[in-house]
């Protein structure tokens, strides 16, 4: 995995610097909630089309729920409720100091440990590792890790060994993690 990673920041290196600088400037952190609040249980490509037509403020929850049923997205009554509900967060960036995973996992309905670190990473802290099904697959089949359940504890063991990853690459988890997914989907995506 480490050579594969070494090649792939040669070819889309630039790509990935990109999208790293993009994240750190993201100025819009609650579209940003809500586009990771769309991408649990779903395609990335689907979150990023509700994203573009959404006005994740100012929406009903039924404008919501027909813009997400619309996309062909699963869930979307779950979903635009976890949106509406997440509005009480739209200064999510005055809000957040310390323990951000932990306050996000905590307060927003419909963020756990992987969507809290997708939209901590999306927003510029590159610190967190998005174990989603792209990256446990890669972690499996380089056999760094066995199975690909999780429990929270769970997760932070896989994370720890993400983290070694990327500390012998000179990388950080969230840069890691765009050429992981590259290699499972062949895109640099958010």
């Amino acid at each position: 995995m480490i050579k594969t990673v070494k090649n792939l920041k040669k070819k889309i290196g630039n790509k990935v610097n990109k999208r790293l600088k993009e994240f750190e400037n993201n100025k819009d952190w609650f579209s940003e909630l809500c586009f990771c609040l769309l991408t649990a249980n779903a395609k990335a490509k689907t979150a990023l089309e509700i994203e573009k037509e959404a006005d994740f403020l100012e929406m009903s929850e039924e404008e919501l729920k027909e813009v997400i049923r619309k996309n062909k997205h699963r869930f979307h009554n779950r979903k635009a409720e976890y949106i509406v509900e997440a509005r009480k967060f739209a200064n999510i960036k005055e809000i957040l100091k310390e323990n951000k995973r932990e306050f996000l996992i905590k307060n927003v309905k419909g963020i756990g440990m992987k969507e809290a670190s997708h939209f901590l990473r999306n927003v510029g802290f590159f610190d967190y590792a998005i174990l989603d099904r792209h990256v446990l697959s890669v972690l499996k089949e380089n056999k760094i890790i066995k199975d690909v359940k999780l429990t929270k504890k769970r997760y932070l063991e896989i994370e720890d060994k993400f983290r070694g990853i990327a500390n012998k690459l000179g990388m950080s988890m969230g840069e890691l993690d765009l050429y992981v997914w590259y290699m499972k989907t062949g895109k640099v995506l958010k």
